[in-house]
């Protein structure tokens, strides 16, 4: 894809996208002990401050436990940059996180109208607290 290279990380490809409503990483391929480090550590890498940010992993076709770790990182560092998130998971990723407690969407965009919705309640938020202020 012309001007959206893949990063390769020893069987996972990386593909990110910064939209108007969220940061989206795709990762296709293969999570696991060989290659975790990268993974996380490229993924983290696009969390942007006040800017959501979707973990699409729908294209993972074998997942490890230490994949886990990803997961966790991504939640942790959204949660530091107060920062909402989704993940896209596969059977294989669905698997080994079931059980805790990611916010989950079912596609990307499904993921991005949460995100859109998120943000038109929060406008429409505004012009009544700027009316009490008044």
């Amino acid at each position: 894809m012309y001007g959206n290279p893949a990063f390769e990380c020893d069987g996972a490809q990386i593909r990110t996208v910064c939209r108007q409503l969220a940061t989206v990483v795709t990762i296709q391929g293969v999570i696991d002990d060989s290659n975790i480090e990268k993974v996380a550590a490229l993924a983290l890498r696009f969390i942007i401050a006040e800017k959501p940010f979707v973990l699409d992993l729908g294209g993972v076709d074998s997942f490890s436990a230490h994949g886990l770790s990803l997961l966790s990182a991504v939640d942790e560092r959204c949660f530091c940059s107060d920062v909402e998130w989704s993940l896209i998971a596969s059977g294989p990723v669905l698997r080994e996180a079931s059980g805790l407690n990611f916010p989950v969407a079912d596609s990307v965009p499904d993921a991005l109208h949460h995100f859109a919705e998120s943000i038109d309640e929060r406008r429409h938020l505004f012009p009544s607290i700027n009316m009490q202020i008044a």
